[in-house]
């Protein structure tokens, strides 16, 4: 079914980038990775969702295997937040857990701060050819749910406008504080980035 709602769509409309998020099983990846091999010159932004909010488990060793040989060398960066990173590089050291991903194949890395604790969140954007560029935006207060996967949307969507990867990740950053300070009270859960914001270049 997924083979034939990406073939539906390619056949539908241009691509200008692809976002991945949780991708359920290791099968879903290979039909992923057979579409990106017809496709081999769209961008593509990839969250690794690997941990629930609540600290359940979304993928299991096959999947994360085929992430990390299969997709991730397919993709232009992976956007791990920290328990990710550490969890995927195999190290609580950021700067060792991104190379030990980059020595296996991803092109980028951009280590996102949102579950730190400090009064701003450091993004740290980690590749083969440079040294570690970072971004510093302040922290606002309280538990949001989806921030990432709107970060990771939001850069893929720079990308599809022709921005170069450092300028879409800095309009992502400014599009997802806005998402945050509009977030939506949903139920007694936690508070959603509203995406319906006016976007700003």
């Amino acid at each position: 079914m997924i083979r034939q709602q990406l073939r539906c769509v390619a056949e539908d409309a241009p691509i200008h980038a692809i976002k991945t998020g949780a991708l359920g099983n290791a099968a879903v990846v290979e039909v992923l990775v057979e579409f990106l091999e017809q496709h081999p010159n769209i961008p593509v932004i990839t969250d690794p969702v690997i941990k629930a909010a609540g600290g359940g488990d979304l993928a299991d060793d096959e999947l994360l295997a085929a992430m990390i040989k299969r997709l991730f060398p397919r993709a232009e960066m992976i956007t791990p937040n920290g328990v990710e990173l550490a969890l995927l590089g195999e190290s609580d050291n950021p700067d060792e857990a991104a190379r030990k991903l980059i020595e296996k194949g991803c092109a980028s890395v951009l280590a996102t701060g949102g579950h730190g604790t400090g009064i701003n969140i450091v993004n740290t954007l980690y590749s083969r050819s440079s040294t570690p560029m970072s971004w510093d935006i302040e922290r606002i207060g309280g538990e949001y749910h989806g921030t990432g996967c709107t970060l990771a949307a939001a850069i893929a969507a720079g990308r599809a406008q022709g921005l170069l990867p450092h300028a879409a990740i800095a309009q992502a950053q400014n599009y997802v504080r806005g998402t945050i300070l509009h977030a939506l009270a949903v139920g007694r859960g936690q508070p959603v980035p509203d995406r319906g914001i006016v976007w700003e270049r």
